[in-house]
C-alpha cells in the first residue's frame, strides 16, 4: 500500500468527511472508492473505443441478416 500526500480544498475536504461518515467508511476509504470508480469508468470508455476501432459495419450487418425478421413478442412491444 502506498501513502499519499494530497491537497484538498477546505470546503471540499468538510463535504468528503461528512459523505465518508454517512456511508460509515474512512475517509482514505471514501477516496480510494472515488479514485477506483473515475478509474474504471475512464479505462472502459479506451476499451470501448479499442473495440469500437476493431468492429467493421460489413461484418455488423451480416450478422444483423442472421437475425429473424419476426414480430416482437407482446411484453417487449413499445
Amino acid at each position: 500500500m502506498s501513502t499519499l500526500s494530497l491537497r484538498l480544498p477546505d470546503s471540499l475536504h468538510e463535504q468528503v468527511k461528512v459523505l465518508a461518515k454517512q456511508d460509515g467508511i474512512s475517509i482514505n476509504q471514501f477516496i480510494s472508492s472515488a479514485v477506483a470508480e473515475k478509474m474504471s469508468a475512464l479505462l472502459t470508455e479506451q476499451y470501448l473505443i479499442q473495440r469500437a476501432g476493431k468492429g467493421s459495419k460489413s461484418a455488423f450487418l451480416k450478422a444483423m441478416n442472421k437475425v429473424p425478421d419476426v414480430e416482437p413478442d407482446k411484453n417487449d412491444k413499445l
